[in-house]
């Protein structure tokens, strides 16, 4: 069967940059909350009818389906998947390689409901070591990777003659992409200056992640090595992305504006990047999750009665507690309160915070009847992530069925977990969390958030009226927080749950927050009113707000 590509925009639009996407479980070709949001984001843009395109690229193996070993490790399985849908657009082009021409074939779908997304992936099987496997670790892989993706983005983008006013980078793993639009403008004749002045004026930027280690660094041997410099000299690519080459200052210098993903994230990001000369301001455009996608029809229907909206949970929870079973074959108690930990494993999320006070936690197993449900998946090359997980798995089977552990967190079992639990529990290290979507997703299911305030929970928590606050503030400190968090969870929440009526009216109000606040298309709006230069879209805009 051919499939026919997504009719190609005429009118001036938005051209979107991301190593990954999570349209579906059943596409994986996305690792975690970056991957997820840029689905949302693509997905409200085409709901909104706004003029945007979507590059990244088509991996042969996927993310990992995680599973847990006998000795209560994590190790990873590559299973394959239907990609049988996406339409060839006939368009090839190359990029250079260690030295090697790569032929690239581009692919599009917008299956999902998304706008045009274009894919690409490398024709010979023999260069398919570049798309082996999102975010592979290895100097060489990544930095081809970051070449496919943004020098071969603008080629294809090229190609197929789309009229790209704006060049949106999704984190520093495109920043090639400006790189290369420098070198074709200094091939028709601009010097260095202007030809980056230029790009800047059409490109934008946006940083996620606070914790350092997460902005890739990469030396300039090795970009010249691998052809990543094109034909810019060691001077000017020094001036772009300084030395070692750093993909996030890169993107700030690159661009016009660039932004953080919540407003505590912009204070931090801002903080952060101060001494970066000649970076473009960082603002903030907080995120958002696509209802369509995320918001039970349940509690859509169930509108802002709380009885309803009760009655919706109730349905909810007792499908999450089916798979529960399912899986684990333990039967939990409906009336139980149930906390929900669910995230990808990085230490400063500290998944495994409440199982360090092992006294405190057996009181509320015990005497306060509660279950605790933890979910998340660690990077296949991250051993501290394997550790955090094992964490958890052992804390289940220290406590076996009042502590439970679902492998294999992807977004069936998220939409599975955001529907279902009752609590929400996020406890970072403050202020290291940008954003933190998943709880905008149980918040949108009625499901009540007990968080640190950080990321996006500072902007939408009322205090005991739509979920609760762990600490006022504070800078992350581990047995500060930790005391906090049982506090908060035996003085508050735990009495607040044998309350119904209040109950049910803390869910009313967390779904009002969730869906007039943190929805990808009030994101997207802000995308388009603050960051963009376009006036084409202000049709749809207008339709939008009306």
């Amino acid at each position: 069967m051919i499939h026919q590509a997504p009719p190609r925009l005429r009118v001036p639009c938005v051209a979107y940059f991301c190593m990954e996407y999570g349209l579906h479980e059943s596409f994986p070709i996305y690792a975690g909350g970056l991957g997820v949001l840029a689905g949302d984001y693509i997905k409200a843009a085409h709901d909104l009818k706004l003029p945007m395109v979507a590059v990244g690229l088509l991996w042969e193996r996927g993310y990992c389906v995680q599973r847990i070993g006998a000795d209560g490790r994590p190790y990873e399985e590559y299973p394959a998947y239907d990609t049988g849908f996406l339409a060839d657009t006939g368009v090839r082009v190359r990029v250079r390689v260690r030295g090697q021409e790569v032929p690239v074939r581009v692919w599009a779908t917008d299956r999902y409901g998304t706008v045009p997304l274009y894919l690409l992936e490398p024709v010979r099987l023999e260069d398919r070591w570049i798309t082996h496997r999102l975010y592979e670790s290895g100097t060489d892989t990544r930095i081809a990777q970051e070449q496919l993706l943004g020098i071969g983005g603008v080629r294809a983008l090229g190609w197929l003659g789309l009229n790209v006013r704006t060049y949106h980078f999704n984190e520093g793993h495109a920043v090639f992409a400006g790189l290369e639009r420098i070198a074709e403008l200094m091939e028709a004749g601009l010097l260095f200056p202007d030809a980056w002045a230029r790009v800047r004026k059409q490109t934008v930027f946006t940083t996620h992640t606070p914790v350092r280690a997460g902005n890739e660094e990469h030396t300039l041997a090795d970009l010249k090595r691998m052809g990543a410099r094109l034909q810019l000299s060691r001077g000017e690519i020094k001036a772009i992305g300084s030395d070692p080459f750093n993909m996030t200052v890169a993107g700030l210098r690159l661009s016009r504006a660039a932004n953080a993903v919540s407003q505590l994230h912009g204070e931090t990001a801002r903080a952060m990047w101060k001494d970066v000369e000649g970076a473009c301001p960082i603002g903030a455009i907080t995120n958002g999750v696509h209802r369509a996608t995320w918001q039970a029809s349940e509690i859509r229907d169930a509108g802002d009665s709380p009885a309803k909206l009760w009655d919706a949970h109730v349905g909810l929870k007792a499908q999450l507690l089916a798979e529960i079973r399912r899986r684990q074959n333990v039967a939990l108690d409906p009336d139980q309160l149930l906390i929900g930990f669910a995230r990808r494993a990085a230490g400063y999320k500290r998944s495994d915070l409440l199982l360090r006070d092992e006294a405190r936690l057996a009181q509320l197993l015990g005497r306060e009847n509660v279950r605790v449900l933890f979910s998340g998946k660690a990077h296949p090359d991250d051993s501290a992530g394997h550790d955090m997980v094992t964490k958890l798995v052992q804390g289940a089977r220290k406590h076996p069925g009042k502590v439970l552990f679902l492998e294999n967190y992807d977004m069936a079992l998220g939409r599975l977990l955001t529907r279902g639990c009752d609590v929400w529990l996020n406890n970072p290290v403050r202020p290291l969390e940008a954003s933190g979507t998943s709880g905008m997703k149980a918040a949108m299911n009625g499901v009540l958030n007990v968080s640190i305030l950080d990321g996006w929970w500072p902007e939408g928590c009322e205090d005991g009226v739509n979920g609760f606050a762990i600490g006022k503030g504070e800078p992350g400190d581990d047995a500060r927080d930790l005391e906090a968090v049982y506090d908060t969870l035996e003085r508050r929440v735990i009495p607040a749950f044998a309350d119904r009526a209040r109950w049910s009216k803390m869910m009313a109000a967390s779904v009002h927050m969730a869906v007039t606040k943190f929805s990808a298309e009030r994101m997207v709006r802000e995308y388009f009113e603050k960051l963009y230069d376009l006036p084409a879209a202000a049709p749809a805009l207008a339709a939008a707000r009306a």
